[in-house]
């Protein structure tokens, strides 16, 4: 299975915990991280990648970490109206998966956000049938009351946090470079989230338990999506609680059953 990640230096602890979870349920697995050098970014730092493609390696010897130097490919399509937004550049860097040789030539490839955890096996989402599918995801849990793409009343606003791409689908239909000239000339709020979903003319909705967003994982659960959350007592706020936040996830979010994967994690971070 492929799985991808994107950003910079600081999603490295998040990208520790994510895999973690990952192999603690899954074997075979070929682990893709894309950054840039570019500018003021600070790039993922190849020996972390060198480090986690050694510990995948002790759970199952055909698991394999990758890292992408994707800079050049984004130098050539900047999203300009966006390079100045709430989230790194690094965040739109799926956007280019077309442009990436190591990426451009695969079957299907699973996106993950660097605070997503696994608490099971992912192997019937990602052999999902794509069929004529570019891609496949799960209901925003907030946009999907907001953005509407095929009729007011139809509820097809994907969270981009958990997106399983068929690669030759979406590079046939060009969904990843519609996506980069909108991000390039308009700008938006979550702009990848906006122009994937503006982009993808072709989606699968998968159940809920595929991107749990909500502050807690249901029973069900295969992938617990730590994203933002909106509270409203005792007074508005955005509550922002990341996997590796160890005491954040006990105390806040009243989080325990991740507990054997944080303290490994606890004993591996500092080696990053």
């Amino acid at each position: 299975m492929n799985i991808l990640y994107c950003g910079d230096e600081g999603i490295k602890n998040g990208v520790l915990v994510s895999i973690l979870s990952l192999v603690k349920y899954n074997k075979d697995l070929t682990i893709y991280i894309a950054t840039i050098k570019y500018e003021n970014v600070k790039p993922f730092p190849e020996k972390t990648a060198k480090f986690l493609d050694e510990l995948v390696k002790k759970y199952d010897e055909r698991n394999a970490v990758k890292l992408i130097d994707a800079t050049e490919v984004f130098a050539r399509n900047l999203p300009k109206k966006n390079m100045g937004s709430y989230f790194t550049p690094c965040s739109m860097l799926r956007l280019y998966a077309d442009k990436i040789p190591e990426l451009s030539k695969l079957d299907r490839v699973l996106y993950l956000d660097y605070d997503v955890m696994c608490r099971g096996d992912i192997s019937e989402f990602y052999n999902t049938d794509m069929t004529g599918i570019e891609a496949a995801g799960v209901l925003d849990i907030y946009g999907k009351n907001f953005y509407h793409y095929h009729g007011l009343f139809n509820f097809d606003y994907m969270n981009s946090g958990v997106m399983l791409f068929n690669m030759p689908e979406c590079i046939k239909d060009k969904v990843f470079e519609k996506a980069v000239k909108l991000c390039a000339k308009r700008w938006m709020m979550l702009a990848d989230q906006a122009a994937l979903n503006k982009a993808i003319d072709h989606r699968k909705l998968m159940p809920r338990k595929y991107n749990e967003q909500g502050e807690k994982p249901r029973n069900d659960t295969v992938l617990h999506h730590f994203s933002n959350n909106f509270k409203f007592w005792p007074v508005f706020h955005v509550q922002k609680v990341k996997p590796f936040q160890v005491e954040r996830v006990h105390d806040v979010l009243k989080i325990f059953e991740y507990d054997e994967i944080l303290d490994e994690y606890l004993e591996l971070k500092d080696k990053l």
